[in-house]
């Protein structure tokens, strides 16, 4: 079963949704990302215990620095799943992009091309 999820998404692996840290979010949209969602394991069933946790607050704490920045907390979301269900990691995948697509481009990346 071959399953496509919109070209404009950039996936980047790590070990445990637990290293995303704030300042790697933050830093995507200072290199131009118009959203950042992070897909993690299914609360209660992480292999280091509390990564997808610790994860989730990190992505709030994300929400609520963009809110004040003006760039909006609506950019950053975190979804999730089991990694057997590649259905579903699509239909984040559309729903994240349909988001992001709604908001418009980064206003970051507006500032920086207005300011060249």
């Amino acid at each position: 079963m071959r399953l496509n999820y919109p070209t404009s998404i950039k996936i980047i692996r790590v070990p445990c949704t637990g290293k995303v840290d704030v300042v790697h979010m933050l830093r995507a949209f200072e290199k131009g990302a118009d959203g950042v969602y992070v897909v993690g394991c299914l609360e209660g069933t992480c292999y280091f215990k509390s990564g997808n946790f610790r994860a989730r607050k990190r992505v709030e704490q994300a929400k609520k620095i963009l809110d004040v920045i003006g760039v909006g907390g609506d950019r950053v979301w975190m979804y999730n799943l089991s990694s057997s269900d590649a259905p579903l990691f699509v239909k984040y995948a559309v729903e994240m992009h349909d988001r992001i697509t709604a908001l418009g481009p980064n206003p970051v990346k507006q500032k920086t091309k207005a300011a060249a």
